[in-house]
């Protein structure tokens, strides 16, 4: 474990450097598309505040002082907290504050950051806190509650809070071990990402075109947008899709069943049947795609314990994904 003295370094170090950059990109985009600024400063604001809770549960050290710090419920309430600031940020400025949507906001950060402050830790309650994790997002509650006041959809702070909010209840109050959360991968944890990713590409993406999930692009290479892709991908989609499928589903079934085959396969096909609502329900050709994914993805965080490997498989084959195909 990293010295507090340099964890708190990195921490600002990246919060730092990711204000910049989002400041700059937030500017940038409210220029292009004509946001007037009334509209436009809340809304980064909202997005920076968000951010700085965003990056906590990837400092291990930094989380675990905090919750040292603190009886359970008062870490509990500071999680269900943090959530909801970022809303009030953007939301009263800008006119689009209700008290239902908050109100409905407060209580879906709530069950999830006490779930296990009220709760035993047990498979059943493990399962049930999954399940409210995708009752949320399927329900997709978050578009109802972030309202935007241009047209641009601002729902991803709902998302980005379910991820920082999920992930410190997970790690800190129920204290699962064995998933390694974070947003840079070691040397050996990208080799072993790259390695299964290359043992997908031979199954995986001629399964999606012989299915007809994708269509070849022929559209000129970016370089600067493929990037973007990438760690876009890394650091939002891959981390919250492995940290629940591999670091919490797979983990747990092994534990449970003593069986970690069993246990990758049967989260590869959870992972798959997550998939079904993506472009129209019943979409089983994106089930069956993402459950090979998911398979390839379970063994890279099988063979190193930790879901950053996994994340760079996963992040990826959703950059080839989306940058050669349609």
């Amino acid at each position: 474990m990293m010295p507090m003295h340099q964890t708190l370094g990195a921490f600002r170090a990246a919060l730092l450097a990711g204000w910049i950059g989002l400041s700059a990109s937030g500017l940038l985009y409210a220029r292009q598309k004509n946001i007037p600024a009334w509209a436009a400063v809340p809304l980064i604001a909202a997005f920076l505040l968000e951010y700085s809770f965003y990056l906590v549960p990837g400092f291990e050290s930094l989380r675990r002082s905090l919750r040292a710090r603190l009886a359970t419920w008062q870490f509990a309430l500071a999680i269900a907290l943090s959530a909801v600031l970022p809303y009030l940020v953007y939301s009263i400025p800008t006119g689009q504050f209700g008290f239902p949507a908050c109100a409905a906001l407060v209580a879906l950060m709530a069950a999830v950051s006490f779930w296990y402050v009220v709760l035993p830790r047990s498979p059943v309650s493990d399962v049930l806190f999954l399940a409210l994790l995708a009752a949320i997002v399927l329900s997709r509650s978050f578009s109802h509650i972030y309202t935007s006041p241009v047209q641009v959809r601002v729902d991803i702070l709902g998302h980005l809070a379910l991820i920082h909010t999920g992930a410190l209840a997970a790690l800190e109050i129920r204290r699962v071990e064995g998933i390694r959360f974070g947003f840079i991968p070691g040397q050996q944890e990208g080799i072993a990402g790259v390695r299964y990713f290359f043992y997908f590409l031979p199954i995986g993406f001629p399964l999606a075109l012989w299915l007809g999930a994708v269509h070849l692009n022929f559209a000129p290479f970016l370089f600067g947008k493929t990037l973007a892709t990438f760690f876009g991908a890394l650091w939002v989609t891959a981390l919250s899709e492995e940290f629940v499928f591999r670091g919490l589903w797979q983990q747990w079934l092994a534990q449970w069943t003593g069986r970690p085959h069993l246990a990758l396969a049967v989260a590869s096909l959870l992972y798959g049947a997550a998939h079904l609502p993506v472009r129209g329900f019943p979409n089983w050709r994106m089930a069956a795609v993402t459950a090979v994914l998911g398979w390839f993805c379970g063994m890279a965080y099988q063979k190193t314990g930790s879901i950053r490997a996994s994340m760079v498989t996963h992040a990826l084959v959703v950059t080839v994904w989306r940058t050669m195909f349609l």
